[in-house]
């Protein structure tokens, strides 16, 4: 087989399964039901039933809600009376756009029995503290917030009489999982539950709806490809969870996971609960200071040790350019240096590929009507001239785990949120389309690229058959097609990957060439 229709085959099958996987239309998700709250006031309405199905302590049939806002350097969040939940989490991102977390109105946020209504007892920086009383019992959450995302929750029961009310404490979180509006549409099939248990191996897995041991886990976790938040139930050096169970469902197909984590009321006196929250985004390299192990949310792909040592790289090269464009650039240059041996096993076999094209072509001629006897004159001439035909394609396959590395965390990497390159290019985590020719976006990279493999192809095309030849000029518009919406730093990669091995194949062929004459 040719080395151009191989890398084609393999290449396009590669990309199409990832266009599918990304670029899937994906139906809107219908918003959580909720009470409904007009000018402060929640109307009468029976409660929300939570994660569990449990019941709720009774309380007033109309109460007073009232929204708390606290505004810090990387979040601001809006709190609720109704539950001592949040009603809204925002993200402040370094380009200036804010990210709500909280996607579904009315969600049960990090609320804890929501048509209770509390009263925010104390106010203060960092520190926020919530108290209600129904049926016998007296409830205290205690918030104490942080920059670096990573929150404590504290919430104290006391049983101040006589009660035959035991649902269980929970702390939910049914809201989704807010991202970049842009990314919507594909938001809700990315969204995860998560868990990190506590034995080895110390995996991450993947949570189907149902009812886990929280004592297992060390975390649980909702995430989606850019955000995350983390019920941590065992910090590390932590003593044994005061809760009992973490429960996962999924209301309908076309809706994300809710998580909840419960324990058991005191029989008698007061006890405290406590536990830790991660709500913000997915940088690799700021949650693995946590030590948490957050980090194995991150999605590199299945050659994730590949991509880890990318992202390690974009990073140290970003320490020293400041601008994560220019390290995707120097990343390219560095990996077609260590990959150059291979690229020139490449390059050199398909120069002789496309020296034996006459002669394959005649024989072709010759034993058309006698294919047996064409394909052993062909291997004889293979060996004769010394000539491996899958000699150009192989070292091309040896570097597809590399792409597929570069390829996954490019694409997940928060660390390219809002990240500009040069010029239009703005943000490397988004397509860079310079404008908008009535609902269609043009953007320059992708074509750029589609233009350099076409001049590829037409330097290094081997075949002599037309069908052939018109193929490989189709694959340039099927490249850019695809390629169309990516992420610009992904088409960054691979524009510099396409610049670069044009260059070596004209100076390989043109040194060969002039070998040839002298």
């Amino acid at each position: 087989m040719e080395k151009n229709t191989l890398i084609a085959v393999v290449a396009s099958t590669l990309f199409l399964i990832l266009w599918w996987t990304f670029f899937q239309p994906t139906p809107k998700r219908a918003p959580v039901a909720g009470p409904p709250v007009t000018g402060g006031t929640a109307a009468p309405a029976a409660p929300q039933p939570s994660i569990g199905e449990m019941p709720q302590p009774e309380v007033a049939q109309t109460v007073t809600e009232r929204e708390i806002t606290v505004d810090g350097a990387n979040y601001r969040a809006v709190f609720t009376t109704l539950g001592a939940g949040v009603k809204h989490w925002y993200i402040k991102e370094k380009n200036g756009t804010h990210i709500d977390l909280v996607l579904a109105p009315n969600a049960q946020a990090l609320s804890t029995y929501p048509n209770l209504n509390y009263t925010l007892v104390s106010q203060q920086p960092g520190e926020l503290v919530f108290s209600a009383s129904a049926q016998g019992l007296t409830i205290t959450k205690r918030y104490t917030l942080s920059e670096n995302y990573l929150h404590s929750l504290q919430i104290q029961v006391t049983r101040t009489g006589q009660t035959a009310f035991n649902a269980p404490l929970e702390v939910a979180w049914d809201a989704g999982l807010g991202t970049d509006p842009r990314e919507q549409a594909e938001n809700l099939k990315l969204t995860r539950a998560l868990g990190f248990p506590l034995q080895k191996p110390h995996e991450l897995k993947k949570l189907k709806p149902g009812e886990y041991s929280a004592a297992d886990f060390q975390w649980f976790a909702i995430d989606n490809r850019y955000f995350l938040l983390s019920f941590i139930l065992a910090p590390q050096n932590a003593p044994q969870t005061q809760f009992d169970r973490a429960t996962v469902t999924k209301p309908a197909k076309n809706q994300p996971p809710h998580l909840a984590v419960t324990a058991a009321l005191p029989a008698t006196g007061t006890k405290t609960y406590s536990m830790q929250f991660y709500l913000g985004p997915k940088g690799y390299s700021h949650l693995k200071t946590l030590g948490l192990r957050l980090e194995e949310t991150v999605d590199f792909g299945f050659f994730g040790f590949l991509g880890k040592l990318a992202l390690g790289a974009v990073n140290a090269l970003y320490g020293v350019t400041k601008n994560y464009g220019w390290a995707i650039v120097l990343l390219t240059i560095g990996l077609q240096i260590l990959v150059f041996p291979l690229s020139m096993k490449s390059f050199k076999a398909s120069i002789a590929m496309k020296k034996l094209q006459p002669h394959i072509k005649a024989l072709q001629e010759k034993y058309k009507n006698d294919p047996q006897r064409l394909n052993m004159e062909m291997l004889n001439l293979y060996k004769t001239q010394k000539v491996n035909p899958l000699g150009g394609c192989l070292p091309m396959i040896l570097q597809l785990p590399i792409f597929w590395a570069l390829f996954t965390t490019l694409r997940n990497a928060y660390e390219l949120r809002g990240a500009p390159w040069i010029l239009w290019v703005k943000d490397l985590s988004a397509p860079d389309t310079l404008l908008r020719i009535g609902s269609i976006p043009l953007n320059v990279l992708p074509l750029i690229m589609g233009v350099g493999m076409f001049f590829q192809q037409k330097l290094m095309s081997v075949t002599t058959d037309p069908a052939q030849a018109r193929m490989m000029y189709l694959m340039p518009v099927i490249f850019t097609f695809i390629f169309w919406n990516f992420p610009s730093g992904l088409v960054l990669y691979w524009l510099v990957n396409n610049i670069l091995t044009v260059s070596e194949q004209y100076l390989i062929m043109n040194r060969q060439e002039q070998a040839e004459v002298a």
